[in-house]
């Protein structure tokens, strides 16, 4: 049983399958859910400061590497030329933008995509690292209305 909690736990670190691949193994094994949901969260999180403090750096050190060197430069102006666009447009609801990506349980999107997008856009490492926690819990509480059959019982 022990072994099906760890396997749940790093489904929820793979890129784009993330918590929201997590969650319905977890029910499908029918593990306990306040033991599985917890775990599953904390894994999906367990990569977001990684992400965060590293991929600004894999790009900075790639821009001047020959063949990688064009499209890491390409994403660190890009990334920087949104950045600004989207800091004028939105201020501090950008933030929420961040949270409300994460936590929308579509494909692509999650705390990996976030962060990376914050990192890429140099957001602030605090308020992005909230905004992303508070997305994944939110991703869980829909992604376990929905494995675990809530939404039957409303409708």
């Amino acid at each position: 049983m022990l072994k099906k909690y760890i396997v749940v736990f790093l489904i929820s670190m793979v890129p784009l399958v993330e918590l929201r691949g997590a969650i319905p193994v977890a029910e499908y094994w029918q593990l306990n859910k306040y033991i599985a949901i917890p775990l599953i969260v904390l894994g999906n999180m367990l990569p977001v400061p990684i992400i965060y403090l590293f991929a600004r750096k894999v790009l900075e050190w790639g821009k001047d590497k020959r063949i990688i060197g064009k499209f890491f430069t390409w994403c660190l102006v890009k990334g920087e030329r949104g950045g600004k666009k989207l800091e004028k447009k939105a201020s501090r609801g950008l933030y929420w933008a961040l949270m409300l990506f994460v936590g929308i349980p579509f494909p692509g999107t999650g705390a990996w995509t976030g962060t990376l997008a914050a990192s890429i856009l140099d957001l602030d490492f605090k308020k992005s690292v909230i905004a992303v926690m508070v997305g994944v819990l939110l991703a869980g509480l829909i992604m376990m209305a929905v494995s675990f059959g809530l939404f039957e019982v409303i409708l």
